[in-house]
Parts: C-alpha cells; sequence; structure tokens
C-alpha cells in the first residue's frame, strides 16, 4: 500500500494541506470567500482572505443552508452553514508531463438543494480517465443565492449573488489551479439541472468571457430564469413568509438563518403551485450582471463562443411524477393554466396552440402525454432551440440520454432527470442496488465508461468521439446515450413541428 501523502499547495486563499493516498491528490473544504453573512448577506462574494499558517484541506465545507431533503444527502459529516463557499480539487497522482485540463461542476437541485460534497460528485474517475483536475463549487441556494432585492435596496443589495459566488469560484480556478496542476486556460465548466441552468446563465454572462473554454449543460431549464417584475413577486412572498415588511433589509439580514431556510421553503412550495410551470429561485434578468434572458441570447447565437456539449434525458418528468413534485406541470390544467400564462406575458411571440403541440404526441399514451409536455417545454425544447442558435458560433454537440436499467424502465422512471449524473462521474456504486434487480449492472459500466471517454475528451479540448457529429442546421445530428450509441439525424423533428421553433419562456 503507498504511503498517504499530504501535499501542500499555496493558494490567494491561502496554503492548503490535502491528501495524496498514491491515486489520487484530494483537497477538500478550499475557501474560496469570506463567509457571506451579516453585512455580506444579499451582497456579492468578496475574496477569502489568506490566513497565516497552513489549512487542513481533508473535510468537505459547510454546504449552503437549505430545506431538509430526504434525497439530497449532502456527505457523510457534511452540515449546512451560511459560511459555505467552499470549493474542493481532485487531481491523479501519477506525474504528467503538461498541464492538465480543468472541470468545474456546479451541482443541480432547483437552485435551493444540494452541494459539492456529495457522494455521487466524487472526482475520482474523471481525474482518473481523463487525467484532468476536477472542482467541484458550493454556491449561495434559495433564497440566500436567488433573492432579488436589488430593485428596492439599490447599492445595499446585490441581484443574482449565487451566480455571483460562481463568478469568483471560476476566477479563483483562474489564478490558482496551475499551482495544483491543471490548465488555467483549458477549463470546462459543467452542471446539471440548476447547476446546468447556472452554466447557461455563464454563456450569456459578458463577465464571464475568458473564465472558461468550453461547457457542459446537462438537462438544463435553459427557459426557467425570470425578470425583474416576477422576481419583486417572489421577493414580497419570501418577507412574507419569513414576517418581515417587505422592503426592510435590515431586518431581513437580521434573521436567524433558521428563519430564511424555513421561508424559502414555503415560498419554493407556493411559487409552482400557484404559477405552473415557474421556480421560485432562479437566476434573474437583471440588465446588470445579466442583461438578457440567456435562452434569448443563445438561440440567437449571441452567447460566448465556446464549444458546447448540451442533452437532456429522454424521461426527464418521471422523476418529478413519482416524488409528486409541482416543479412541473403534468395534469392538463396545470399545463393549460401555464400556457396562458406564456400567451400572456409573451404577446409577441407566437405560441403554438394545444392542438399544434399535441401532434407531436400521436401514438403516445394519452396518461402519459402531460408527462412528455412537461419534459419539453421545461428541458427539451429550450435546449434544442438553444443547440440549434449556438452551433451557428461554435462546435455544438446534442445528445438524449435514454439508458435505463430493466427495472427502471419496468416501474415506468425510466431515463429519468439527473438519470445520467452517476454515469458522467463514475459513480454508478452510488445508485441503489435495488434498481439492478433485473440487471442491468455490465451494461451501465459500458455506459458509464463511454461518457467518461467522451466528457473527459471533450475537455481535453477534442470532439467528444469521433462518431459523434456537431450539431448543425439542417442535419441536426443528435447522439442517443444507450446501451449502444447511435447518431440520429433529426432526432426531435416531430417534436419541431408541434412546438414550433419560436423560443417560448415567461418574462
Amino acid at each position: 500500500m503507498p504511503a498517504i501523502l499530504s501535499p501542500v499547495v499555496a493558494t490567494t486563499s491561502g496554503v492548503v494541506r490535502g491528501v495524496d493516498d498514491g491515486r489520487i491528490a484530494l483537497w477538500r473544504g478550499i475557501r474560496y470567500a469570506q463567509p457571506p453573512v451579516g453585512a455580506l448577506r444579499w451582497r456579492a462574494p468578496v475574496p477569502a482572505i489568506a490566513p497565516d499558517g497552513v489549512a487542513d484541506a481533508t473535510a468537505f465545507g459547510h454546504a449552503a443552508p437549505q430545506p431538509a431533503n430526504v434525497v439530497m444527502a449532502l456527505g457523510d459529516g457534511v452540515t449546512a452553514d451560511e459560511d459555505c463557499l467552499f470549493l474542493n480539487v481532485w487531481r491523479a497522482s501519477r506525474e504528467s508531463a503538461a498541464p492538465r485540463p480543468v472541470m468545474v461542476w456546479l451541482h443541480g437541485g432547483a437552485y435551493t438543494f444540494g452541494a459539492a460534497s456529495q457522494s455521487v460528485y466524487d472526482g475520482t474517475a474523471l481525474a482518473e480517465t481523463g487525467d484532468a483536475v476536477i472542482v467541484t463549487v458550493n454556491y449561495r441556494l434559495g433564497a440566500l443565492g436567488f433573492l432579488d432585492l436589488g430593485a428596492e435596496h439599490d447599492g445595499d443589495a446585490d441581484t443574482n449573488v449565487a451566480l455571483r459566488d460562481v463568478l469568483l469560484a471560476l476566477a479563483w480556478v483562474r489564478d490558482n489551479v496551475a499551482a495544483f496542476g491543471g490548465h488555467p486556460d483549458l477549463v470546462t465548466v459543467f452542471g446539471e439541472s440548476s447547476g446546468a441552468g447556472l452554466v447557461t446563465a455563464l454563456l450569456a454572462t459578458p463577465s464571464a468571457a475568458g473564465l472558461f473554454q468550453r461547457a457542459i449543460v446537462q438537462s438544463s431549464p435553459a427557459s426557467s430564469m425570470y425578470g425583474r417584475r416576477r422576481a419583486a413577486m417572489v421577493a414580497g412572498l419570501f418577507a412574507a413568509a419569513a414576517g418581515v415588511a417587505p422592503g426592510d433589509l435590515a431586518a431581513l439580514r437580521a434573521l436567524p438563518v433558521e428563519t430564511v431556510v424555513a421561508a424559502t421553503g414555503t415560498v419554493y412550495d407556493e411559487v409552482p403551485r400557484a404559477h405552473p410551470g415557474t421556480v421560485a429561485f432562479a437566476p434573474v434578468v437583471d440588465g446588470d450582471l445579466l442583461p438578457e434572458h440567456p435562452i434569448t441570447v443563445l438561440s440567437e447565437g449571441r452567447g460566448h463562443p465556446v464549444p458546447l456539449i448540451i442533452g437532456t434525458n429522454r424521461d426527464e418528468a418521471t422523476l418529478f411524477r413519482f416524488m409528486k413534485s409541482a416543479l412541473l406541470p403534468i395534469d392538463a390544467a396545470s399545463i393549460e393554466r401555464m400556457f396562458q400564462s406564456m400567451r400572456e406575458e409573451r404577446p409577441a411571440v407566437i405560441a403554438p396552440d394545444r392542438a399544434q403541440v399535441l401532434t407531436a404526441y400521436r401514438g403516445v399514451r394519452s396518461r402519459v402525454v402531460g408527462l412528455g409536455i412537461a419534459r419539453d417545454i421545461a428541458f427539451r425544447m429550450p435546449t434544442v432551440w438553444l443547440a440549434a442558435g449556438h452551433g451557428a458560433v461554435a462546435p455544438t454537440y446534442l445528445y438524449r440520454f435514454d439508458h435505463a436499467t430493466p427495472l427502471l424502465r419496468l416501474v415506468g422512471i425510466g431515463a429519468a432527470h439527473a438519470a445520467e449524473v452517476p454515469y458522467v462521474w463514475g459513480t454508478i456504486d452510488e445508485a441503489p442496488r435495488a434498481i439492478y434487480r433485473l440487471g442491468g449492472r455490465r451494461a451501465a459500466e459500458r455506459v458509464s465508461a463511454r461518457m467518461l471517454e467522451r466528457w473527459t475528451a471533450f475537455a481535453n479540448g477534442g470532439a467528444p468521439g469521433g462518431d459523434w457529429p456537431a450539431y448543425r442546421v439542417p442535419e441536426r445530428s443528435t447522439l442517443v446515450i444507450d446501451a449502444t450509441d447511435r447518431v440520429v439525424p433529426d432526432l426531435d423533428a416531430a417534436l419541431r413541428a408541434g412546438w414550433g421553433d419560436s423560443v417560448l419562456s415567461f418574462s
């Protein structure tokens, strides 16, 4: 057994000591920003101050405060605290003659849950397969990260503080990753679900230029970002739930974090029930940090022209049905209310009517049509619109993840939202063993190995496999990831015919 080493690295936020077991060198819980507490609550993050001495970097830092979620374990021994702006670094122990590519991960969780310390995000396999430096990042969540108080408190509160957290973390990577053996000019930012939403936002954020050179977007709710009017409505709901007068920033900053988390949970549940198709917390199109809606910018080919992998899962909506979540409008009444709201908010956009949309679901069993509509308006169609626009300015690779074990197919879950995550990370052992009860383990291992190779080949500056052509109109080649991968021309032709090519979103 190799000796356990304690590698020491000097960074702008201090000297940190990690651990190296001869296979992987790992630094956990590196502080990249000062604690965002007190007067810094709802303010842009401030770079960390380097302390004297050598800091221990062998344990994960605190996760962001969040409502309890039984399916979102934060990691062994990890607790939540407002002092949560930490990141973690993995690197293969073997020597490398050249600087390694860097992959920076933004976790998902509906902008309200999750942490970089979750066991599914163990960077060992990615670091080894791609000989890459893997970085996972904590950012503020829920109301602490996405509540927009800037309109009423100009100068005293900042907008999009979670997005600003990510920008500061990327700047930290640019300035420090060479010390860990990484290449600061070969950075891929990637994420899933709301983490992918943040990547989408970064692609349309002017100040993000140069902080990353490639991007991977897995199941992004790209159209689920809103303007100041809707953000002000959410802020009012939050103040009421917290028992604070609207506009009283001093009282909001004085709230115990437990009260903030409780009010976050209340508003998180309330908004999608009252306004189907929307979420309470998300990046805000503030006219400043995020000047325009990312789905508009990217579908028009005006985002940062970096190579992009983007895709969704075949059965995105089944997870939300299984969890009885209101985040996706699955029943007919909620779907119709969603369409009506979109028509009212965006009258200049010609939205397809119900009959036209239903043409995309011919042959689909009536009881699952709602799942298809929810999946496609929330995830697939924004992804297709985005890929078509971005593909005109940079190499863009579109996928659909179809793989599921026999048991998951049998029970009707299939390739649900987030199903691809352990395959990308090579952590399929983190999945419940029960999903292999009817077999499928070896097939899952092969799928995971291929995804690891594709994702890391892309991060290394190449294409994600020679058999996967870039997405270009009119061919629209799409990789279907399954037990056997295959390339399909214009996989989404029927969906595009039903939904049309006009970008649909809330304002």
